[in-house]
């Protein structure tokens, strides 16, 4: 099984940042391993220090359960509120699995703009 490094972490922060830089957004960017440990992180300028703790929680939620984020918010938005009493969900865009030949090696967060620029900003940290 491959295992999330450093060197990789960096990689997709500065993507993102570049992302978010790119549209004006300053946003926190938390990488963490499949274990849910923080690996990096990165406050821009300008950023809310509330979204500090914002993105390592997506980005533990999306490694804990094994999807994207967003995928928590869809069932909200259908009527499955039962998903709110799950210990760890945050159910807002901005959280991504980092995949690594099939395996789940840990997990981007992104917070501090709306949940779907959070979650493209992830994307493209991702797509690193």
């Amino acid at each position: 099984m491959k295992k999330l490094t450093l060197e990789q972490s960096r990689k997709m922060i500065e993507a993102a940042k570049i992302e978010a830089q790119s549209n004006g957004w300053p946003v926190v960017i938390a990488i963490v391993d499949d274990g849910g440990h923080l690996v990096c992180l990165d406050r821009m300028d300008g950023a809310q220090f509330g979204s500090i703790e914002i993105a390592i929680a997506k980005a533990k939620s999306a490694i804990a359960f094994k999807r994207p984020t967003k995928e928590w918010e869809k069932r909200i938005v259908d009527g499955r509120l039962g998903i709110l009493s799950l210990p760890g969900m945050i159910p807002v865009e901005g959280g991504l699995p980092i995949v690594a030949d099939g395996d789940m090696i840990g997990a981007i967060g992104v917070s501090g703009v709306t949940s779907i620029q959070d979650g493209q900003i992830a994307a493209a940290g991702i797509a690193a």
